[in-house]
């Protein structure tokens, strides 16, 4: 199946410098936000009070939020917990306050609107506990990246190989540098939207140069950069369509998935578009940048083959 009904033939190379300035751009200002003024950590990262509702009928969570937010609570995060008449309500921590008061005072904005809703447990989680899932979870992106770049340059080759991790490292760049400017709270699922982004923007990088070098070994005559645009635009139908469909999937997280996803569906939106772009303009522009050509994608002939060829 073709997005496309003619063949296309944009010459992305061309272009590549022009993108490589937005990318420049895009990453300085998110490396000087984090820098600046770093990410809004959420109660995964930061510790803070765990409260659990039991309400007589199954709760509006969005109501919820609201009167929470009226009285005070606007860091608050909440959540279904079992069935839908059971609530977890999460608070960052706040200093000089005494746990049992903040539970109290969350019942009593809740009770203003359902006089039945039970507060069935209160508990202080610990910034320990946030500190060694932050540091997991840095080791978990380190290790990623050289995976990727272990992979990538044994299957394919070096250079191909540095282009896909600059890659790899760009999407979440970008993604960070936009929870830090916009102040929207990074917890454990953007951390794992990440991680996905990762592997969507690292599927992408491969299919591209699977295609090109099939092209490589086909075009000898073509040159390293008319080779790669015409890899890129034979996998441009594919590229759209699975791009797409992924993005009607995670708006529809972002629009009806709730607040408790938000941080989710919104690092994938963005992570779904650089990725994508990424595919191209940096893993497959860097490569040519590094002055690929096809005797980079030949197979290596061992001696003895060398000399059973010879006449």
């Amino acid at each position: 199946m073709e997005f496309f009904h003619k063949k296309t033939s944009y010459p992305f190379m061309g272009t590549r410098r022009r993108w490589y300035a937005v990318s420049a751009v895009l990453i300085l200002a998110s490396l000087v936000s984090l820098a600046v003024q770093g990410l809004n950590f959420g109660i995964d990262f930061t510790g803070g009070v765990v409260m659990e509702f039991a309400f007589p009928k199954a709760a509006d969570l969005e109501k919820v939020r609201d009167d929470l937010g009226k009285a005070g609570f606007g860091d608050a995060a909440v959540q279904s917990f079992g069935t839908s008449s059971d609530v977890l309500v999460r608070l960052l921590p706040r200093k000089n306050q005494d746990v049992n008061q903040i539970g109290q005072s969350v019942l009593a904005a809740m009770q203003a609107h359902e006089p039945g809703v039970e507060l069935r447990r209160t508990e202080v989680v610990g910034p320990q506990v946030g500190q060694d899932l932050a540091e997991k979870g840095a080791l978990a992106v380190l290790f990623t990246f050289l995976l990727i770049l272990a992979y990538v340059a044994f299957r394919f080759q070096w250079k191909l190989g540095v282009g896909a991790i600059v890659a790899a490292l760009h999407d979440p760049i970008i993604i960070l540098g936009f929870f830090s400017m916009s102040r929207m709270t990074f917890d454990l699922p953007a951390l794992a939207a990440i991680l996905a982004v990762i592997g969507y923007s690292l599927n992408d990088t491969v299919v591209v140069f699977d295609r090109l070098r099939e092209r490589f070994l086909s075009m000898r005559k073509g040159t390293s950069e008319q080779v790669i645009d015409a890899a890129i635009n034979e996998t441009l139908s594919r590229t759209v369509m699975t791009s797409g469909t992924t993005m009607i999937t995670v708006l529809a997280l972002l629009f009806f998935g709730g607040e408790i996803l938000r941080g989710f569906s919104v690092a994938l939106t963005i992570g779904i578009v650089v990725g994508t772009y990424s595919s191209i303009y940096i893993a497959s522009a860097l490569a040519l940048d590094l002055k690929l050509t096809a005797r980079d994608l030949m197979p290596v002939q061992r001696e003895k083959d060398a000399v059973d060829d010879m006449p």
